[in-house]
């Protein structure tokens, strides 16, 4: 799967009538027969190739005209693995529409956080999605606007605000335009406890429940045991089978409970204004990365017959990565050449003294984590650990609050990497590993960690940083996996899911 693969007509036709699932978000078809666009797995049967039209975006289907399945639901397929695993100006300004920035900022907003102008963005959004950023926030909107009428009980009106629309007359004209469907007609009709339901009514208000598709296989052992392992006291538990975290938002603060199943993900939102609704969607799904694309990567690394073993063995394993950027860039200096167990406690020090209070009745989640601001007043004197790593948490915490750092789904990859090795402190590996989980570099390696090391001499890999870094070019763009299957060989909690 590639750039542009909805121009590829004779492929997309063969996925189409092979109903495979493993294309639903990389295109859409829309038939021109009926008005409507499908995903590729579509049940029904497929149409004839003549009346098939592809597109890379639900957006650029609704521009053209066409309205959402109502048997496959295309707008609830996993959104496509090519924003995630690129660093160029359309991922990033996919990403941060995907965070809810045009919504709240406006197309200028955009094009500022980016540092190009509207019109640049405009015409590359249409060149590569046939669909600009208003269109695509407005498919979210939509998307985000159906999951509230069949999943909570909320008065349409309510909905219309908390989906991001400005008026109820948008919201009603917009629903009725993406789905052939009143709002009213849309909740009588929505289907309950299928699989391709995603949520069920909740029955607490601001709570949510819902199911985050992604592409099979799924590995969650490491996923979640990565989180669970490594999980801050106050700020993230594992409870009930369930990762539970705090979340800061845009317009408040939620609490997420996240549990695997073997086709989807369980969620559970609690949230404190309802506008957060996309936005806790999508830093969830980029922290379990449910849009990768598992079948290209284990079978890049699977070229390496020294791997193939590892992936064969427990194929699907996803790259574990954060909520919150800068929360993670903070914790991997804490981190730094101490247990995991140790980098917990110094976490939840800061935590307790410096995190706001959050109630939760479910569970032992007690605080947000501090935000940079409320790190960049601490006292050094106060803080446990070496000067040197004082002096490193300082200067970061710093840097973020004045946004000389800036740590986000917009980040520049590159860039930030450089002026990351250029703060005291940061070497190769807390490069790295910010890198990897919180910018979401899929590419990033750790030749250096001692994990790796090991397992590469157990395995027969080269050992040494250099000649490792030489025999890893083979498995790029997708290191960061390779770096997941090869810590999995380590007995450590966190290659396991929690009992």
């Amino acid at each position: 799967m590639q750039k542009g693969m909805h121009t590829d007509t004779e492929r997309c036709v063969r996925a189409v009538q092979s109903k495979d699932a493993r294309f639903d978000g990389w295109f859409y078809t829309a038939v021109v027969t009926t008005g409507i666009y499908c995903r590729p797995s579509c049940p029904v049967v497929p149409p004839k190739p003549a009346n098939m039209r592809f597109h890379p975006s639900a957006a650029a289907c609704q521009q053209a005209g066409f309205r959402a399945c109502k048997r496959c639901r295309p707008d609830t397929s996993p959104g496509s693995p090519e924003w995630n695993q690129r660093a160029d100006l359309v991922a990033r300004a996919m990403r941060l529409i995907a965070d809810g920035v045009v919504d709240r900022e406006g197309v200028p907003g955009l094009a500022a956080r980016l540092g190009y102008s509207t019109r640049q963005i405009e015409r590359q959004l249409l060149a590569e999605l046939g669909a600009g950023p208003l269109a695509l926030a407005r498919a979210q909107r939509a998307q985000a606007a159906r999951l509230l009428i069949e999943t909570t009980p909320l008065p349409m009106a309510d909905i219309a605000f908390a989906a991001g629309f400005a008026s109820i007359r948008t919201f009603n004209d917009t629903v009725r335009e993406v789905f052939a469907l009143a709002p009213t007609d849309l909740r009588t009709r929505a289907p309950r406890g299928t699989p391709s339901t995603p949520g069920t009514a909740a029955n607490t208000a601001g709570v949510l429940t819902l199911r985050l598709p992604f592409r099979v296989p799924l590995n969650p052992d490491n996923l979640f045991g990565h989180l669970a392992a490594t999980a801050v006291p106050g700020v993230e538990e594992w409870r009930d089978g369930a990762y539970r975290r705090t979340l800061r938002l845009p317009y408040g603060h939620g609490i997420v409970s996240l549990s695997p199943q073997p086709d989807h993900i369980a969620c559970r939102l609690t949230l404190g204004d309802l506008r957060d609704l996309t936005v806790a969607i999508s830093r969830c799904r980029r922290m379990l990365d449910l849009d990768a694309d598992p079948v290209a990567i284990d079978d890049q690394l699977r070229t390496d017959p020294l791997l193939a073993p590892l992936v064969d063995k427990a194929p699907g394993r996803r790259v574990p990565r954060t909520v919150d950027e800068a929360e993670f860039a903070v914790r991997a200096v804490l981190g730094q050449q101490v247990s995991t167990a140790a980098a917990r406690t110094h976490a939840a020090r800061l935590v307790t003294a410096h995190g706001e209070r959050v109630d939760d009745p479910e569970g032992g989640l007690t605080h947000l984590f501090p935000s940079p601001e409320a790190l960049a007043s601490v006292d050094p004197e106060s803080l446990a650990m070496p000067r040197t790593r004082r002096a490193t948490f300082t200067t970061l915490v710093r840097q973020l609050a004045d946004g000389e750092v800036h740590l986000g789904p917009d980040s520049d990859w590159p860039q930030t990497r450089a002026r990351l090795l250029a703060l005291p402190g940061f070497g190769p590996w807390t490069v790295d590993v910010i890198a990897m989980r919180a910018l979401g570099d899929p590419d990033a390696f750790l030749p250096t960690d001692l994990g790796i090391r090991r397992a590469a001499q157990e395995l027969g890999l080269p050992s040494t940083p250099a000649a490792l870094t030489a025999r890893a070019a083979a498995w790029r763009p997708w290191r960061a996996y390779a770096v997941q299957y090869l810590w999995a060989t380590d007995s450590h909690p966190i290659n396991f899911l929690p009992v």
